[in-house]
C-alpha cells in the first residue's frame, strides 16, 4: 500500500518486466485497475506496467473528499515516485484517466516521458460536451446498462467488458468521481506539457465526443492525433489489435 501526500492509502499493482521501462496505465471514471484486465498483458513483455486504484475504488478506500483530477494526478505522482524511485514513465490515460494524465504531465513533468491520451477531453468551457440525450439516458437507471454498452462498443462487439464501473463503490464515492470528472479543466496547463504526446480517439465516440481530440492535439505542443474509424468510447478495448501497433510505435520509438 502506498500513501498519498495526505496519507490516503493507494493500492497499486505492478506486472511485466522487473527492470523494464515504466508504463503507467490510468483508468476511467469510477473504475479500479480492473479496467485494464485483458489489456495490460499486451504491454508486459516490454514494460514494467503500473496501475493503481483511484480513491474510492478497488483497494484505495478512505474518506470521500472534494476529489479532483488534479488531486488524482498528484496521487499518480506519489505512486510513480514510490514504485519507480522518481524515474520517468510512459503514461497512457483513458477517459477520466486521460484527464488525470493531463495534469500529471503538466504538474509533474519530471515523471512523464511519453504521454498517450485516449477518448478524453480538456474539460471546461472549451470542451465539447455529450448531448442532452446521452446525459438523459445515462441518468436513467433502467437504461444505463444498455446505454453504456452502446456508447462503449459497436453493434458487432461480443466480448466481456471491464469498463462499466467498480460495483463495490458507494454512492458517495461514485458521486465524488463524477464531480471530479465533470469539474475537470486543464485548458490553461495543456501548453505546459513537455512530453511527446499522442492523442487517440474513436471517430464515433458520443460519451466523450470525438471533437475533443483535435482540441487536445492543437493545445499540447507537438502532439499527434490518431482517430480510429468506427470506434466508440471503448475503441481501445474493442479494437485492441488495431490500436496496438499505433501504441507500440509511439511508446517504443
Amino acid at each position: 500500500m502506498i500513501r498519498a501526500e495526505d496519507g490516503f492509502p493507494l493500492a497499486a499493482q505492478v506486472s511485466g518486466l522487473d527492470d523494464g521501462p515504466l508504463l503507467l496505465l490510468l483508468s476511467g471514471q469510477a473504475n479500479s485497475h480492473d479496467w485494464w484486465t485483458g489489456l495490460r498483458e499486451a504491454f508486459e513483455g516490454d514494460f514494467r506496467v503500473v496501475t493503481f486504484d483511484f480513491r474510492g475504488t478497488g483497494g484505495s478506500r478512505g474518506p470521500v473528499g472534494e476529489w479532483t483530477t488534479a488531486g488524482f494526478a498528484d496521487d499518480a505522482a506519489a505512486v510513480l515516485r514510490e514504485i519507480g524511485a522518481g524515474a520517468p514513465a510512459s503514461v497512457y490515460g483513458t477517459s477520466m484517466g486521460g484527464r488525470v494524465a493531463q495534469f500529471l504531465a503538466a504538474r509533474h513533468p519530471d515523471l512523464v516521458e511519453r504521454l498517450v491520451l485516449a477518448c478524453t477531453s480538456p474539460g471546461g468551457p472549451h470542451a465539447v460536451e455529450r448531448t442532452a440525450e446521452v446525459r438523459r439516458k445515462l441518468a436513467d437507471d433502467g437504461l444505463r446498462g444498455q446505454t453504456l454498452r452502446e456508447l462503449f462498443y459497436t453493434d458487432g462487439w461480443t466480448g466481456t467488458s471491464h469498463l462499466f464501473g467498480d460495483p463495490t463503490m458507494t454512492l458517495d464515492e461514485s458521486r465524488g468521481h463524477l464531480r471530479a470528472s465533470n469539474r475537470h479543466d486543464a485548458w490553461d496547463v495543456l501548453p505546459l506539457i513537455q512530453a511527446p504526446t499522442l492523442v487517440l480517439h474513436g471517430s464515433d465516440d458520443l460519451m466523450v465526443p470525438t471533437a475533443n481530440a483535435p482540441l487536445l492535439a492543437r493545445r499540447i505542443p507537438g502532439a499527434s492525433l490518431h482517430l480510429h474509424h468506427g470506434g466508440r468510447h471503448g475503441f481501445f478495448d474493442e479494437f485492441e489489435g488495431e490500436i496496438a501497433p499505433v501504441l507500440d510505435s509511439f511508446l517504443t520509438s
